[in-house]
């Protein structure tokens, strides 16, 4: 669809040019004579450009530009002038005018300027939607989860997210730590500055130390000229250290200085750069374990630990894998343009029997690859050698290898936790209610529950 500009101009032979000039680059092209008239089309046209001459009998160039941006500041105004000199130019654009002309100008100046700035209108836009996808990617209500301790992590985070304080977060590999650090920066006061993620364990001390900090030129071989480092780019953001139990001693003295007091000096240099970042870290390591080792310097684990949230392994929120399913059934549909309705029940029970030892990221990598190979409309078994072999004791055949006793214990138990964990789902986390369903007695039932390690508070609600 063309872009439509309105010309204003008193001169009718030199509106006749434009017109012409404009048309014949395929642009819709509507006329006024004064500024007056131009503010009657831009009311009942959806104008994309304005082109104003500056003097005008009934209402000129910039009482017209000033009605324009008190009304429709999203529209670009040139303004055009043929007693045009620097200072009536920097006064005009000062006013707002998003360019300045001054006649005569050629056909393929003016097809020049306005081309630049509908090219520029198209990059923030493009920026615009994607910051409205980035913040609806990070948004908290897209982070899923119905168990109780995801429950919890969603409200500490919506209440942290606002502040600057320093948050730590932990858990095993693939359990979404990088989506929740993105949450709290996308949800902050800081959301519009930089967010800069570093790879704690992926670089050498001196590199992560140069990464981190900046260099000058010729402070070390092949420091060929000065570069800034991740804190000094981000100020104002969001600075995320991944694995940051990597860290060497020498460098975490240099992160606990910039924690405490928001100061460094580039590798190389004695002059002090003060940054505002704030500072979110993750890790998949025991920092508590690394503290009595000595690996960890505890006055750092302090001040990153002032908030601290620990993300659960997937096979501690299994409740949560059939909405993860769901999620990811629906997101690798868009992505490779199938058409899956859903899982099998068999195949439910196999990923919901699972222990899932890749957390989230492994569910995630497990359906693309089952998505991208199945033919059907419905997912009906699992490609995954674990998997299959948990499926296969649908029919007991994965308990045969082992001795009579223990093969019987083992479906039993089994069995026993299958029965409980649906008995608990049924009530809602209730054991009194649950133990009277299985006709057990309460001490028993929780007894059993103990010694299957089941959390009833899974199976609860949320308030």
């Amino acid at each position: 669809m063309s872009k439509k500009i309105l010309v204003t101009d008193d001169e009718e032979l030199f509106l006749s040019q434009l017109e012409h000039t404009l048309s014949s680059a395929y642009y819709n092209v509507i006329l006024a004579r004064n500024g007056a008239d131009a503010l009657s089309k831009i009311a009942s046209e959806n104008v994309d450009l304005v082109i104003s001459d500056f003097k005008m009998p009934v209402m000129d160039g910039l009482e017209l530009l000033h009605h324009i941006r008190e009304r429709y500041y999203h529209i670009p105004v040139i303004i055009m002038t043929a007693y045009g000199t620097i200072d009536l130019a920097v006064s005009t654009m000062k006013e707002g005018a998003t360019d300045f002309l001054i006649k005569p100008f050629s056909a393929e100046h003016l097809n020049f300027v306005v081309g630049r700035i509908f090219n520029h209108q198209r990059v923030l836009e493009e920026n615009r939607m994607l910051k409205k996808r980035i913040e609806e990617r990070y948004s908290l209500s897209n982070i899923i989860g119905k168990n109780h301790k995801m429950q919890r992590i969603y409200e500490t985070v919506s209440i942290v997210a606002p502040t600057d304080a320093t948050v730590l977060i932990t858990g095993e590999t693939g359990t979404g730590k990088d989506l929740l650090t993105q949450a709290v920066h996308a949800n902050s006061h800081r959301k519009d500055k930089p967010f800069v993620k570093v790879d704690c364990g992926s670089l050498s001390e001196s590199l992560l130390e140069s990464e981190l900090f900046g260099h000058e030129k010729g402070s070390f071989t092949n420091a060929y000229k000065q570069r800034i480092g991740r804190f000094e780019y981000a100020n104002g953001g969001t600075v995320f250290l991944d694995e940051i139990g990597e860290l060497t001693t020498s460098l975490q003295v240099k992160l606990l200085r910039v924690l405490e007091e928001k100061r460094f000096e580039r590798v190389g240099s004695n002059r002090t750069i003060e940054v505002d970042v704030r500072i979110i870290a993750a890790t998949n390591r025991d920092l508590k374990e690394d503290l009595r080792q000595g690996k960890f310097r505890r006055d750092l684990f302090y001040r990153l630990n002032v908030i601290h949230i620990e993300v659960p392994p997937l096979r501690e929120r299994v409740n949560d894998i059939p909405l993860l399913i769901d999620h990811f059934v629906r997101f690798f549909n868009t992505k490779l343009g199938k058409s899956i309705k859903g899982v099998s029940p068999f195949a439910l029970k196999a990923m919901m029997d699972y222990s899932w030892p890749g957390n989230v990221r492994e569910l995630e990598n497990v359906l693309e690859k089952a998505i991208i190979l199945q033919k059907g409309d419905m997912l009906e078994t699992i490609e995954h050698p674990d998997i299959e072999d948990t499926c296969g004791r649908e029919n007991g055949q994965s308990n045969y290898h082992l001795p009579f006793r223990e093969a019987r214990n083992k479906v039993i138990e089994e069995f026993e936790r299958g029965y409980i964990s649906n008995l608990l789902e049924m009530s809602e986390g209730n054991i009194s209610m649950a133990s009277r369903n299985a006709g057990i007695d309460y001490k028993t039932f929780y007894e059993k529950i103990r010694h299957l390690n089941i959390d009833p508070s899974e199976y609860k609600r949320p308030a």
